[in-house]
């Protein structure tokens, strides 16, 4: 049996890490930074990227200790298993950056994504999309003759399904912010 096959009934948690390094499959990590609250880390950080060619799909930053002076930095990427390791030993290896965890690999973790959604219609198209607005539990937050803006917070699958049930009923614009992920358990 190959050492990258899981036996049926493992769970995909295990303690050995058996992704395959060299893999050339792309994987979606999300990595929470923590970083001194200090002008300049953040450029630091991103320059990292840049100035490596690694695309970012999300970006969060927020204070996350006012006393110690510490912010945490949440980024989405995209890469191979190979680009990921080395996108995390980059990360440590910059001086204000006191831990690195991928979200993705050490178990379980909440996310959540905040967008409003500008709808456009007319009639029926009007009153389907508050059905399937209170469906999703999405609110509105403005609302016209011509438009509703609907606001919506939730995993970034539930924002992408509602989004794209309102494209057919008149989605004319979307701002989503960053995903804010943690840990779950201890």
């Amino acid at each position: 049996m190959s050492p990258l096959k899981i036996q049926q009934g493992s769970s995909k948690h295990s303690a050995y890490d058996l992704r395959d390094p060299y893999s050339e499959v792309l994987e979606t990590h999300t990595l929470a930074v923590l970083v001194d609250n200090e002008p300049g880390v953040l450029a630091r950080v991103i320059g990292l990227f840049s100035g490596r060619g690694y695309n970012i799909d999300s970006l969060t930053v927020a204070e996350t200790d006012h006393q110690g002076h510490r912010s945490r930095i949440t980024v989405v990427t995209t890469g191979t298993p190979q680009v990921i390791d080395q996108i995390k030993a980059q990360l440590g290896r910059i001086v204000p950056v006191h831990t690195v965890n991928d979200l993705t690999v050490e178990g379980p973790s909440v996310q959540r994504e905040l967008a409003l959604l500008k709808v456009t219609g007319k009639g029926d198209a009007r009153i389907e999309a508050l059905r399937l607005a209170e469906i999703f539990r999405a609110n509105v937050v403005d609302s016209t003759l011509e438009s509703f803006v609907f606001e919506m917070t939730g995993a970034p699958d539930k924002i992408d399904a509602f989004a794209d049930l309102m494209r057919p009923l008149g989605l004319i614009e979307i701002a989503r912010t960053g995903v804010a992920a943690l840990a779950r358990g201890v």
